[in-house]
């Protein structure tokens, strides 16, 4: 039996410029952590009692004899990219601390977390950058997904971290340190809402990259690569976070990236986001692609009574930053 444990990631900058169709040509870099938030694998050998090879257990149950009958893309491709055979007899099962869907990340972190699980299984060791790597491989080239290369990166590695994507197609994790008070205080200052709006991410990241070569979407990307760098030096870059400064920066950025798709907000999300600068956010955006799922608002500690107040229909998420990366969490040959 083994276990992987792989954590979701918030991202504050850089999102749109970690697209291989924007950095092979202009380079791209991210800002983001990872929290206590998690993806989990159980792994394990099936027992030679069943007339089926494989029995997969995540939203939905699988029981099949071949790989190739395996619905679930991730699982698939994982299995055929690392040489798994029919006989090999297994039984995956799938859990998570939030919903799919969401905006954290989660369907990179289930391929960066079974990939890991799957090495263990085998005895093979795998380096952060490899699990990163492979499961950026997996998703975009042989599931065939328009996903960026933040998520997998992040789950991979975990913590606060400055990510950059050279033109060459390698990638630099650079980990951005603050004392502990400040970190908590980052924790303390920031809010995460969960609208319970789930929409498909693949829909809008192909809209996204459809756009990309547009003079528009070219001008935004620049401008978010600008900000990026910005925020390092004016926020990352200090020994204490101004989190005015910051709110503000990540209300740009939103900004910015509502200018990649027309399916990155609607109605509903920008009422939203016009109710909490009215109720004292310093400043917001939504997590992931678009569309719905998580919001993060920097808040100041005085006026959280009153914003959690104005929606409490929404559910809030504490949290806490991780740093540990994808994890074998529980592992026994019996």
């Amino acid at each position: 039996m083994i276990i992987s444990r792989t954590p979701f990631r918030i991202s504050f900058f850089g999102g749109g410029t970690d697209y291989p169709e924007w950095y092979k040509d202009n380079n791209g870099s991210v800002i983001s952590t990872t929290i206590d938030k998690y993806c989990y694998i159980n792994l394990r050998s099936l027992p030679p009692f069943f007339n089926y090879n494989y029995r997969l257990r995540y939203f939905k149950k699988e029981e099949v004899k071949k790989i190739v009958e395996i619905k679930h893309p991730s699982i698939r491709e994982c299995l055929k990219f690392l040489q798994f055979k029919n006989n090999d007899r297994l039984e995956i099962v799938h859990s998570a601390d939030l919903p799919a869907l969401s905006g954290l990340g989660s369907s990179s972190t289930f391929t960066v977390s079974l990939l890991h699980a799957l090495y263990t299984l085998r005895n093979e060791n795998i380096t952060k950058k490899q699990l990163a790597m492979e499961a950026i491989h997996v998703e975009r080239n042989l599931i065939g997904e328009k996903v960026g290369s933040q998520d997998q990166t992040a789950a991979a590695f975990g913590g606060l971290n400055h990510i950059v994507f050279e033109n060459n197609g390698n990638l630099k994790v650079n980990n951005i340190f603050f004392s502990k008070e400040e970190i908590i205080k980052l924790e303390e200052n920031s809010i995460l809402l969960f609208t319970g709006l789930q929409r498909k991410a693949n829909s809008i990241a192909k809209d996204k990259v459809k756009n990309i070569k547009s003079n528009k979407n070219i001008n935004s990307l620049n401008d978010i690569s600008r900000l990026t760098d910005q925020a390092l030096e004016e926020i990352f870059f200090k020994k204490k976070i101004d989190f005015k400064k910051f709110g503000e920066a990540l209300k740009d950025q939103w900004d910015l990236k509502k200018k990649l798709s027309e399916k990155v907000t609607n109605y509903q999300i920008d009422q939203i986001f016009s109710e909490a600068y009215s109720q004292g956010a310093y400043g917001g955006k939504i997590l992931g692609a678009g569309g719905g799922g998580f919001i993060l608002f920097l808040v100041p500690k005085n006026k959280q009574r009153r914003f959690l107040k104005c929606f409490n229909k929404f559910l809030q998420v504490p949290f806490r930053i991780d740093n540990t990366g994808s994890q074998i969490i529980y592992y026994s040959k019996s």
